[in-house]
Protein backbone atom coordinates (compact mmCIF):
# COMPACT_ATOMS: atom_id res chain seq x y z
CA UNK A 1 0.00 0.00 0.00
CA UNK A 2 1.40 2.91 -1.74
CA UNK A 3 0.62 7.02 -0.55
CA UNK A 4 2.05 9.08 -2.89
CA UNK A 5 1.55 12.86 -3.22
CA UNK A 6 1.14 15.30 -6.17
CA UNK A 7 0.86 18.54 -6.77
CA UNK A 8 -2.46 19.13 -8.94
CA UNK A 9 -2.43 23.04 -10.55
CA UNK A 10 -6.22 24.11 -11.11
CA UNK A 11 -5.66 26.68 -13.60
CA UNK A 12 -8.26 29.44 -16.04
CA UNK A 13 -9.97 32.91 -16.79
CA UNK A 14 -11.60 34.52 -13.63
CA UNK A 15 -15.56 33.17 -12.75
CA UNK A 16 -15.08 29.76 -14.41
CA UNK A 17 -15.47 27.70 -11.68
CA UNK A 18 -12.35 26.67 -10.53
CA UNK A 19 -13.17 26.98 -6.57
CA UNK A 20 -16.44 25.68 -7.24
CA UNK A 21 -15.10 22.40 -8.86
CA UNK A 22 -12.26 21.89 -6.13
CA UNK A 23 -14.89 23.00 -2.93
CA UNK A 24 -17.10 19.86 -4.63
CA UNK A 25 -14.66 18.05 -4.25
CA UNK A 26 -13.10 18.21 -1.29
CA UNK A 27 -16.77 18.11 0.23
CA UNK A 28 -18.16 14.83 -2.00
CA UNK A 29 -20.29 16.86 -3.90
CA UNK A 30 -22.07 17.80 0.16
CA UNK A 31 -20.36 21.68 -0.17
CA UNK A 32 -21.09 24.33 -3.15
CA UNK A 33 -20.45 27.73 -2.10
CA UNK A 34 -23.21 30.13 -3.42
CA UNK A 35 -21.42 33.57 -3.02
CA UNK A 36 -18.44 33.85 -5.64
CA UNK A 37 -15.77 35.20 -3.90
CA UNK A 38 -12.46 36.09 -6.12
CA UNK A 39 -9.34 33.66 -5.50
CA UNK A 40 -6.30 36.36 -4.91
CA UNK A 41 -3.31 33.80 -5.49
CA UNK A 42 -3.31 30.51 -4.86
CA UNK A 43 -5.66 28.58 -1.90
CA UNK A 44 -4.63 24.94 -1.37
CA UNK A 45 -7.52 21.89 -1.29
CA UNK A 46 -5.95 18.85 -0.16
CA UNK A 47 -7.68 15.53 -0.36
CA UNK A 48 -6.68 12.16 -0.54
CA UNK A 49 -7.89 9.55 -4.00
CA UNK A 50 -7.75 5.86 -3.47
CA UNK A 51 -6.40 4.47 -7.05
CA UNK A 52 -9.33 1.30 -8.10
CA UNK A 53 -7.61 -2.04 -7.76
CA UNK A 54 -4.50 -1.34 -6.30
CA UNK A 55 -5.09 -0.86 -2.41
CA UNK A 56 -2.54 2.67 -3.00
CA UNK A 57 -3.87 6.62 -3.03
CA UNK A 58 -2.50 9.53 -4.42
CA UNK A 59 -2.93 12.36 -1.87
CA UNK A 60 -3.61 15.73 -4.35
CA UNK A 61 -2.54 19.16 -3.37
CA UNK A 62 -4.87 20.92 -5.59
CA UNK A 63 -3.31 24.89 -6.14
CA UNK A 64 -7.20 26.90 -6.33
CA UNK A 65 -5.02 29.41 -8.60
CA UNK A 66 -6.30 33.13 -8.71
CA UNK A 67 -7.58 33.43 -12.87
CA UNK A 68 -6.85 37.36 -12.93
CA UNK A 69 -3.75 38.53 -14.70
CA UNK A 70 -2.84 40.96 -11.68
CA UNK A 71 -1.65 37.54 -10.13
CA UNK A 72 0.06 35.76 -13.10
CA UNK A 73 3.60 36.76 -11.14
CA UNK A 74 3.36 35.22 -7.88
CA UNK A 75 1.88 31.65 -9.78
CA UNK A 76 4.88 31.78 -11.27
CA UNK A 77 6.93 30.94 -7.68
CA UNK A 78 3.34 28.81 -6.62
CA UNK A 79 2.96 26.88 -9.88
CA UNK A 80 7.23 25.61 -9.78
CA UNK A 81 7.27 21.70 -10.24
CA UNK A 82 3.71 20.75 -10.79
CA UNK A 83 2.66 16.97 -11.10
CA UNK A 84 -0.91 17.57 -12.84
CA UNK A 85 -2.87 20.11 -14.46
CA UNK A 86 -6.22 20.79 -14.13
CA UNK A 87 -7.55 23.56 -16.56
CA UNK A 88 -11.22 24.45 -16.39
CA UNK A 89 -13.06 26.68 -18.10
CA UNK A 90 -16.94 27.86 -18.92
CA UNK A 91 -19.04 26.39 -21.25
CA UNK A 92 -20.71 29.66 -21.69
CA UNK A 93 -17.71 31.62 -21.88
CA UNK A 94 -15.82 30.79 -25.80
CA UNK A 95 -12.68 33.27 -24.20
CA UNK A 96 -11.99 31.43 -21.53
CA UNK A 97 -11.83 28.18 -23.71
CA UNK A 98 -9.47 30.18 -26.07
CA UNK A 99 -8.00 31.31 -22.98
CA UNK A 100 -7.26 27.46 -21.96
CA UNK A 101 -3.94 27.54 -24.48
CA UNK A 102 -2.17 30.58 -22.62
CA UNK A 103 -2.67 28.77 -18.95
CA UNK A 104 -1.45 25.69 -20.31
CA UNK A 105 1.78 27.41 -21.83
CA UNK A 106 2.16 28.90 -18.61
CA UNK A 107 1.73 25.65 -16.69
CA UNK A 108 4.28 22.98 -18.96
CA UNK A 109 6.93 26.50 -18.82
CA UNK A 110 7.11 25.03 -15.39
CA UNK A 111 8.61 22.00 -16.06
CA UNK A 112 10.47 22.16 -19.44
CA UNK A 113 11.09 18.82 -21.20
CA UNK A 114 8.90 16.74 -18.79
CA UNK A 115 5.70 15.39 -19.16
CA UNK A 116 2.81 17.25 -17.63
CA UNK A 117 -0.42 15.02 -17.45
CA UNK A 118 -3.38 16.86 -17.11
CA UNK A 119 -6.97 17.21 -17.87
CA UNK A 120 -9.72 20.10 -19.46
CA UNK A 121 -12.52 20.52 -17.68
CA UNK A 122 -15.73 22.11 -19.14
CA UNK A 123 -17.68 23.85 -16.12
CA UNK A 124 -21.22 25.26 -15.97
CA UNK A 125 -22.95 22.53 -17.95
CA UNK A 126 -26.33 23.21 -16.59
CA UNK A 127 -26.33 26.69 -18.31
CA UNK A 128 -27.13 24.61 -21.38
CA UNK A 129 -29.04 27.09 -23.02
CA UNK A 130 -26.39 29.52 -23.26
CA UNK A 131 -23.94 27.23 -24.09
CA UNK A 132 -20.80 28.89 -27.16
CA UNK A 133 -18.35 26.14 -26.54
CA UNK A 134 -19.05 22.70 -28.10
CA UNK A 135 -18.17 19.36 -26.92
CA UNK A 136 -16.69 18.13 -30.24
CA UNK A 137 -14.37 21.58 -30.35
CA UNK A 138 -13.07 21.18 -26.62
CA UNK A 139 -12.23 17.30 -27.20
CA UNK A 140 -10.57 17.94 -30.18
CA UNK A 141 -8.49 20.64 -28.58
CA UNK A 142 -7.89 18.56 -25.52
CA UNK A 143 -7.07 15.12 -27.78
CA UNK A 144 -4.46 18.04 -29.76
CA UNK A 145 -2.83 19.01 -26.51
CA UNK A 146 -2.67 15.62 -24.92
CA UNK A 147 -5.42 16.34 -22.33
CA UNK A 148 -7.90 14.25 -21.44
CA UNK A 149 -11.33 16.57 -21.61
CA UNK A 150 -14.21 16.49 -19.24
CA UNK A 151 -17.22 18.03 -18.78
CA UNK A 152 -18.71 19.29 -15.00
CA UNK A 153 -21.34 21.12 -13.79
CA UNK A 154 -22.22 22.49 -9.90
CA UNK A 155 -25.56 19.98 -10.20
CA UNK A 156 -22.93 17.91 -8.62
CA UNK A 157 -22.13 16.19 -12.13
CA UNK A 158 -19.32 14.74 -12.85
CA UNK A 159 -17.15 16.86 -10.36
CA UNK A 160 -14.76 13.89 -8.82
CA UNK A 161 -14.27 12.47 -12.55
CA UNK A 162 -11.57 14.81 -13.57
CA UNK A 163 -9.34 14.52 -10.16
CA UNK A 164 -9.93 10.72 -10.00
CA UNK A 165 -8.26 9.99 -13.20
CA UNK A 166 -5.34 12.86 -12.51
CA UNK A 167 -4.96 10.26 -9.43
CA UNK A 168 -4.40 7.33 -11.54
CA UNK A 169 -2.50 9.05 -14.13
CA UNK A 170 0.13 10.05 -11.66
CA UNK A 171 0.07 6.56 -10.13
CA UNK A 172 0.69 5.30 -13.35
CA UNK A 173 3.84 7.57 -13.92
CA UNK A 174 5.14 6.51 -10.72
CA UNK A 175 4.35 2.65 -11.32
CA UNK A 176 6.39 2.94 -14.78
CA UNK A 177 8.85 4.63 -13.16
CA UNK A 178 9.10 2.20 -10.34
CA UNK A 179 9.55 -0.67 -13.20
CA UNK A 180 12.58 1.52 -14.18
CA UNK A 181 14.40 1.78 -11.26
CA UNK A 182 14.05 -1.91 -10.14
CA UNK A 183 15.09 -3.29 -13.68
CA UNK A 184 18.34 -1.29 -12.84
CA UNK A 185 18.98 -2.86 -9.57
Amino acid sequence: MVKLAAKCILAGDPTVGKTALVQLFRSDGAHFQKNYTLTTGVDLVVKTVPVPDTGDSVELFIFDSAGKELFSEMLDKLWESPNVLCLVYDVTNEQSFTNCSKWLEKARSQIPGATLPGVLVGNKTDLAGRRVVDVAQAQAWALGQGLECFETSVEAENYDAPFHYLARQFHHLYREKLEVFQALV
